[in-house]
């Protein structure tokens, strides 16, 4: 049984090395990590990321967690898959991804990486989905074009509104790239996303000090995809508990 093979002792070590084989399960699908190509259990690597990005753990805590269920993985490889396999998630989900609205509220935040703090470009539509996120040394003109030109180059929407604060930067860039949409500054207006940096916040503190602009691009990156997930912004073909339980109760 898949479940059962989740359940037996094996050891993977920093290297992502499988002393003892995980096996496989039934749809046969495994993720070969390590130089010496023997393959763990995509469950194994899922749930982990999905602890990781989900719940406020670090990634000790999800090395204590898979080690209580059998499977002894050190807390570098679990950073290893988190770097390697997030990004990899969300790409592979973006078809399935619900086009966002067409009001975005565009604003920064701070996080500190390495000691020193950075600027995380952030954008989320009227219903809650995170647009795009961006990590930046600089707060600038072209700081925000790029973050504007990814988020319209990867989403193909064009906003009919966007609201920002009172950066003299905003103007310009979105006339430059969206000049058709309505800026809309006002003192109030942001609270939403000014909200959603808060729940960021809440989610990086477990997390003992973020250590390079490009990892934290990642991670950062995870946590939106999570959170867009479980808000409902992916249309996956998946059968979670509660919708069963929803269609037996109708049948």
């Amino acid at each position: 049984m898949a479940g059962e093979a989740l359940l037996r002792p094996s050891i993977v070590d920093e290297a992502g090395w499988v002393d003892e084989p995980l096996d496989s399960p039934a749809s046969g699908a495994s993720v070969p990590l390590g130089v010496r190509g023997i393959p763990v259990p995509a469950e194994v690597i899922t749930v982990a990321m999905r602890w990781y990005l989900r719940y406020g753990l670090s990634y000790r805590d999800v090395e204590e967690l898979l080690a209580e269920r059998g499977i002894e993985v050190d807390h570098v490889t679990v950073y290893r898959w988190v770097q390697r396999f997030a990004p990899l998630f969300a790409d592979a989900a973006r078809f399935a991804r619900n086009a966002p609205g067409d009001r975005w509220f565009v604003d920064e935040t701070y996080v500190k990486v390495n000691g020193v703090w950075r600027y995380v470009y952030r954008a989320i539509d009227q219903h809650g989905q995170v647009i795009d996120v961006y990590v930046s040394r600089r707060r600038n003109a072209h700081t925000a074009r790029r973050f504007f030109s990814r988020a319209l180059t990867t989403l193909k929407v064009i906003p009919t509104e966007v609201v920002t604060d009172a950066a003299p930067v905003y103007p310009r860039v979105l006339d430059e790239l969206v000049p058709a949409a309505w800026h809309h500054v006002d003192q109030y207006e942001n609270n939403r996303i000014e909200a959603d940096h808060s729940r960021l916040k809440q989610r990086l503190r477990p997390m003992r000090g973020l250590r390079t602009d490009s990892t934290t691009q990642v991670i950062i990156s995870g946590l939106a995809f999570m959170q867009n997930l479980r808000r409902g912004h992916y249309e996956l073909a998946t059968d979670t508990p509660t919708a069963a339980a929803r269609r037996r109760r109708v049948h």
